[in-house]
């Protein structure tokens, strides 16, 4: 395939000037494109974890807690240790447990273990969850913490500053 070009000259005895363009190197190329970019499109939307904002920060009006709000599951991640535990702002925490770090980083199995003790419990239903991290925590930490919360089944990740989770594990 190709497009002739006439520049109009050639006349007088002269040669002609005519040009042809091949378009098929420059179609192959467009079309590795397009492809490229479809494939790497679905990959950005695989790849990603949604992340809700949760919580009352000091910068949010809220209404005090009451008493028949449901209890939610915490996740601190701290500079030694991962805290873990639920409960309500106004009954206190139910349940907490602290898993200490480890020599070559958090034991997120041990992470996975007690959410999925949960999720079999009284959070069979709940997809939500609230994670905050200390100013230290590196962000692949709590990456790493969000991919064990979405393999649970908490897929309703809400990242939120320390100060503003629902149990206050460290006093």
């Amino acid at each position: 395939m190709g497009v002739s070009v006439d520049t109009g000259g050639g006349g007088g005895g002269r040669k002609s000037v005519d040009v042809d363009i091949n378009l098929v190197p420059f179609i192959d190329m467009m079309s590795c494109l397009v492809a490229f970019l479809l494939i790497t499109a679905v990959w950005t939307n695989v790849a990603q974890v949604k992340v809700n904002p949760k919580g009352v920060t000091k910068n949010t009006d809220a209404p005090p807690p009451t008493e028949d709000q449901p209890p939610n599951i915490s996740v601190l991640i701290s500079q030694d240790s991962v805290w873990v535990g639920y409960g309500t702002v106004t009954g206190g925490p139910v349940d907490t447990r602290q898993l200490k770090k480890k020599a070559d980083g958090y034991d997120m199995e041990a992470l996975g273990v007690v959410l999925m003790d949960y999720k079999r419990g009284e959070f069979a239903t709940r997809r939500d969850i609230e994670i905050a991290a200390e100013d230290k925590v590196t962000y692949e930490d709590i990456i790493d913490a969000m991919d064990v919360t979405v393999g649970v089944g908490f897929d309703d990740v809400g990242f939120i500053e320390p100060g503003s989770l629902t149990l206050r594990f460290k006093q």
